[in-house]
């Protein structure tokens, strides 16, 4: 059980960092030329940030690493489940769609569960970026960072990968599906 400070127990982070390591080693791919050694003293020196890996962790997402920011000295993790996050789907998109649903209102949306994570949804580009790890959403979809002109106009929009391509498509922003999810991002 987590506490109301958004920081884990001592035996949870063990538990999360030792989860993390694993799949940091089963997923070279993912991280080439990074070492587990820095990312785990990052890790140790941010512990607020290991209570949304934990939330990320959870839900389904399975969270490693994907990269290093040079520029801020960050490690980026992305939700890297086969499938979207089981945790996080049956959501529409953001609070204002959720707010125009007047019946069969799902219980949440994806930006305000991201919001609450502590984690941002992926971009377009980060999706793309994520689908050179491996084969992703081949069964689900994923809502992703629906650019702001769009979004005024009622819509959001989602991917998923299909017949050995990424598909960007877009939906009222207030729909939901048993099969969308989120994928989000972390900076640690």
């Amino acid at each position: 059980m987590k506490n109301n400070k958004k920081e884990l127990l001592p035996e949870q982070r063990a538990e999360l960092i030792s989860t993390l390591k694993d799949r940091f080693e089963k997923n070279m791919n993912r991280h080439k030329g990074l070492e587990w050694a820095k990312v785990q003293a990052k890790l140790e020196a941010n512990t607020e940030k290991l209570w949304s890996l934990d939330d990320m962790e959870i839900s389904g997402g399975e969270p490693d690493v994907v990269g290093y920011d040079q520029k801020t000295g960050e490690y980026i993790f992305y939700d890297c489940s086969a499938e979207s996050p089981k945790g996080r789907r049956s959501v529409c998109y953001d609070g204002e769609a959720l707010e125009s649903r007047k019946e069969h209102k799902p219980k949440n949306s994806a930006m305000e569960m991201a919001a609450a994570m502590g984690i941002e949804i992926l971009t377009e580009e980060q999706y793309r970026e994520l689908q050179q790890f491996g084969k992703f959403d081949t069964k689900t979809s994923s809502w992703i960072k629906t650019p702001a002109d769009i979004r005024k106009l009622g819509g959001a929009i989602f991917a998923d990968y299909r017949y050995d391509t990424i598909f960007v498509y877009h939906n009222g922003a207030e729909s939901y599906y048993g099969a969308r999810g989120f994928r989000g991002s972390l900076k640690v």
